[in-house]
């Protein structure tokens, strides 16, 4: 007798369906499992046979073959224990789900037939409503991040002994996971940055634009404080990006109970290798942290200490927001539409009142970092230690107060531009249609004509004048404007 199920396997960020048979006739008693499951998937003989006898099923002492079709998908995790069980149940006889066309499922069983989680349950509910299921059966601890999706009934079980009640109808729908913002009364704030004006607005530029930014300063300055702020500045993700940030977290098995209630947040080692920014794999397609910085901050501290090759493979994200990777012979793409924000010393040591390094070792400790990423940083502050007096005087304004006004430039730049857009992702036509003053048009070229700005910089340049502009509420980029877009990048531009 032959059994049937229906399931999912995550590839990448995305889950492709999979057709469980299983075969049940006389012979030597024996399990094999035919098609292309990674190890885990092999190992579900085991898991399987223990959670049927602790639920009070029998484990049938004969011929048992598992074909999972297509055969030449690759097959990865431990997520097919469940939908072996239940087809192992129909083909032995023992139970069988009303309207089984209707039910797919996945989860992964422990030895005394409890349902443990598994990644990639909301792409994989999502891929389940595009096929027609009706109903997906997971386990109790992926059941909020399944409901999330609308127009499929979710149905969470603790154990597996809980199949003959879902036949029955006994069902409780699980509430979905929090998509709402909410940023907490103890959380980062921007007024716990204090004696630094200078870098206070220039993440508010940034964080009004998007655009890029590298913080200069020796150790202990605040780089890391700073950057950790933004943030909390930052605008409030809509639903759908929400979902996407939310799809990534749960391919990642990093969706927790609480639901994605803020933009991430991304911090990863200068130790990082290639495979673990970008992503991929030898067996399986896994994200890397700019696909976890989706939305969201990455930040990387002690930029010069970054390999080359790291550094010059993230030039390729910065430029279109996503990211091609490979692995287990397959290529993907993953999405990669971040906030970079980078930090650096000023020298090697770190050291800024008693440095003795040589000046050629300086140079070069600098250029490491501009040789890289000279043509995708839009800002460049640097940072001094506040004094005893700063430190204990009166807080800055706050994240909310800050994040009101970039909320309303934001606003400004997606009735120009379009929904979900800000003035770092503006092309060059529309950089060009820019409108500015007839003093601003004499200075910029004045400007270009002095500094020797290649069409590179003109672009950067106006795209923070842009949002200088937008942040006054005014609609055409003045003499002003231009001049603080200047002062924020005149580092840079120096070099």
């Amino acid at each position: 007798m032959i059994g049937t199920a229906q399931t999912f396997t995550l590839k990448g960020l995305d889950a492709r369906p999979v057709r469980v048979e299983v075969d049940v006739h006389r012979g030597l008693p024996s399990f094999s499992t035919v098609g292309l499951p990674d190890a885990p998937a092999r190992e579900l003989r085991e898991r399987v046979r223990a959670a049927l006898h602790n639920c009070g099923f029998e484990f049938p002492i004969r011929r048992v073959v598992v074909n999972l079709a297509p055969a030449s998908l690759r097959i990865a995790g431990p997520g097919l224990d469940l939908p072996v069980a239940i087809a192992l149940l129909h083909a032995s006889g023992q139970f069988e789900l009303p309207s089984s066309q209707r039910f797919a499922m996945i989860g992964e069983l422990a030895l005394d037939g409890g349902l443990r989680p598994v990644r990639g349950v909301l792409p994989i509910a999502e891929a389940a409503r595009r096929s027609g299921v009706e109903a997906l059966i997971v386990a109790e601890e992926n059941g909020p991040e399944a409901a999330l999706v609308e127009g499929i009934e979710v149905i969470a079980l603790a154990r597996l002994d809980q199949l003959p009640a879902v036949a029955m109808g006994e069902r409780a729908t699980p509430t979905p996971l929090s998509l709402e913002p909410r940023f907490g009364e103890h959380g980062p704030d921007l007024s716990d940055l204090r004696g630094s004006a200078q870098v206070r607005h220039a993440l508010e530029v940034a964080a009004a634009g998007g655009h890029s930014l590298l913080m200069f300063g020796t150790p202990g300055a605040g780089k890391s404080l700073a950057a950790s702020r933004l943030p909390s500045i930052l605008p409030p993700l809509k639903r759908e990006q929400a979902l996407e940030v939310a799809r990534i977290a749960s391919a990642c098995l990093r969706l927790g109970g609480e639901g994605v209630t803020g933009r991430p947040f991304r911090a990863p080692h200068h130790t990082i290798s290639p495979a673990g920014l970008l992503g991929g794999g030898t067996r399986l397609l896994f994200p890397g942290e700019v696909t976890l910085a989706h939305r969201g901050v990455l930040f990387l501290d002690d930029l010069p200490e970054f390999r080359r090759d790291v550094l010059q493979e993230l030039c390729g994200p910065l430029e279109t927001g996503e990211v091609s990777v490979t692995g287990g012979g397959e290529r993907g793409r993953f999405p990669a539409r971040f906030q970079l924000i980078a930090a650096a010393s000023p020298c090697p040591c770190g050291c800024e009142d008693d440095c003795r390094c040589a000046p050629l070792a300086v140079r070069h400790y600098k250029n490491r970092v501009f040789a890289a990423l000279q043509e995708r940083i839009h800002m460049v502050v640097e940072l001094h230690r506040p004094t005893a007096a700063e430190i204990a005087g009166p807080p800055g304004e706050s994240s909310e107060e800050v994040r009101g006004r970039v909320c309303a430039a934001r606003e400004r730049q997606e009735e120009r531009l379009g929904a979900g857009r800000s003035n770092a992702e503006m092309t060059a036509e529309e950089i060009r249609a820019c409108e500015l003053t007839e003093g601003a048009t004499k200075a910029l070229a004045d400007v270009c004509l002095r500094r020797g700005l290649g069409p590179s910089a003109y672009r950067r340049t106006v795209s923070v004048a842009r949002t200088v502009a937008d942040l006054q509420g005014t609609e055409a980029i003045g003499r002003d404007h231009l001049a603080h877009a200047l002062d924020l990048s005149r580092r840079r531009d120096r070099r």
